[in-house]
């Protein structure tokens, strides 16, 4: 299954000094293509991204700078801030599918009472917190770039268009 090119966002977001985001990779952002948004872990299971769980966004910005993650949105919606401060607030409900490549920041701004998302991670990666702290660098930079293209995308697999999105550079 192929995805037409007008339902993928892309979100470029550069280092602000505290969140580092990824240097290579845009955020995707994946408009409804969750038609059962209640079955997204075992979509997400099927496509290789495991090591799931269920829950909301934490209201305060954090990144994972061991692995890429995947999130889709089961009910209600929210504001979500990614890439930092200076980045940009989106807007995501039920049926969207963010996929956060590794260093991406990103914050729950508000939501709606009945807001909760599924999570995972490429291969069922652990994934690490980090919260733009001064001692998180100069690690976290160079465990941003050691985390690998993912094999598949969390929705379509093989054929996804993450893998032409985030070609290795």
């Amino acid at each position: 299954m192929k995805m037409l090119s007008e339902n993928v966002k892309t979100l470029f977001f550069t280092d602000d000094g505290k969140i580092p985001n990824h240097p290579s990779w845009p955020v995707l952002l994946y408009v409804g293509t969750l038609k059962e948004p209640q079955d997204a872990l075992e979509v997400f299971e099927e496509n290789g991204w495991k090591n799931g769980w269920k829950n909301g966004v934490f209201d305060y910005h954090h990144y994972h700078s061991n692995t890429h993650e995947v999130l889709g949105v089961i009910s209600g919606e929210a504001v979500l801030l990614l890439g930092g401060e200076e980045g940009v607030s989106v807007t995501v409900s039920k049926g969207d599918v963010i996929v956060l490549p590794a260093g991406t920041g990103h914050k729950l701004i508000g939501s709606s009472t009945d807001f909760k998302v599924a999570g995972a991670y490429p291969d069922g990666m652990e994934h690490n917190l980090k919260k733009g702290q001064p001692d998180e660098r100069p690690e976290v930079l160079d465990e941003i770039m050691l985390v690998p293209l993912p094999k598949t995308d969390p929705m379509f697999g093989k054929d996804g268009p993450l893998l032409e999105l985030w070609k290795n550079n």
